[in-house]
């Protein structure tokens, strides 16, 4: 690995991104998360050799929203091996991540594992394999940042459950075409209550490095990859991770990542680093501005990516 002083790099895109300061607002349709203060900014970066880089309000606590989708896809992918890939596909929408529209026209089977219905059969699925599927994915979460202080906002869950008429629409249609097993308002409750998990930059960092590190063993809370499998799940995050925005972030960024509407985006460099960085200010496709483009400036300035 080339010698690159990661800390240097990250103080100066806080710099270079202040122009983008006020540019986009708090995913408002959600209201627990539109009280967020939005003019905040963190990014970290953990290496897989033990360092850490950070800068910013990287101990601010946020809800990582479909961020915690790659945890979900982790786990769905150690309990159902490809039989998972039966009921959702691994191809971008190039549509809204909630459109109903797509579902339909597919007859049920969501496009990919990041868009909401793909992550609602994927919390169907955990409800069918798990006794427990909130404390048991919480304690798998926690594994992979080494941090018992990992926890769900239930206020946030609470809030984006009350609200999310879409969502349970979705749901309800998946049912109609026999893609969700289990109760309805059970499967929402528990897709919400995993989207409301709480960490900081550095934490997510931590939790992303497993994916990273794709040469050492998977095994968190009885959750078991291989390599391959984790090669798989980076591959998914690259064409999909960024809703209908993907396309734009490859281009610019070029690293596996995954957003949330919490302001949130980890990403990986495979055999060498994870960060995470995190804003609340949204585009209009529903990704942090500060954030894409602080991970643009980080591939840029130290001249890396993926391809």
């Amino acid at each position: 690995m080339k010698n690159i002083d990661y800390q240097s790099i990250i103080e100066s895109i806080i710099q270079d991104i202040q122009p983008y300061a006020k540019i986009g607002k708090q995913a408002d349709y959600i209201p627990a998360l539109a009280e967020v203060n939005p003019d905040q900014f963190g990014m970290c970066i953990s290496t897989t050799d033990g360092q850490v880089f950070s800068a910013g309000d990287t101990d601010a606590l946020f809800s990582i929203q479909s961020i915690s989708k790659v945890f979900m896809l982790a786990a769905c992918l150690s309990l159902e091996g490809d039989k998972l890939w039966e009921r959702m596909g691994k191809e971008p929408s190039g549509s809204a991540f909630n459109s109903l529209i797509q579902l339909e026209m597919e007859n049920g089977i969501p496009r990919n594992p990041f868009i909401n219905p793909g992550a609602i059969v994927m919390a169907d699925i955990l409800t069918s394999h798990l006794k427990n599927p909130e404390r048991q994915f919480l304690d798998f979460v926690r594994s992979l940042c080494g941090s018992q202080f990992i926890n769900y906002n239930i206020g946030v869950a609470h809030s984006e459950r009350e609200t999310g008429f879409l969502n349970a629409a979705i749901t309800n249609l998946l049912k109609h075409h026999g893609n969700i097993e289990n109760d309805i308002e059970k499967v929402l409750t528990i897709y919400c209550v995993m989207c409301s998990i709480e960490m900081t930059c550095q934490q997510l960092s931590q939790a992303f490095l497993n994916f990273a590190n794709h040469s050492q063993p998977f095994q968190h809370a009885g959750i078991n990859l291989s390599s391959s499998q984790i090669k798989r799940i980076n591959a998914i995050m690259q064409t999909c991770g960024f809703y209908n925005e993907a396309g734009d972030y490859s281009y610019l960024v070029g690293l596996p990542g995954k957003s949330g509407v919490g302001g949130g985006i980890a990403a990986i460099y495979p055999s060498r680093y994870a960060v995470a960085a995190w804003s609340p200010r949204l585009n209009e496709k529903g990704n942090s501005v500060m954030g894409m483009k602080a991970l643009e400036l980080l591939t840029t300035k130290a001249e890396e990516s993926i391809f």
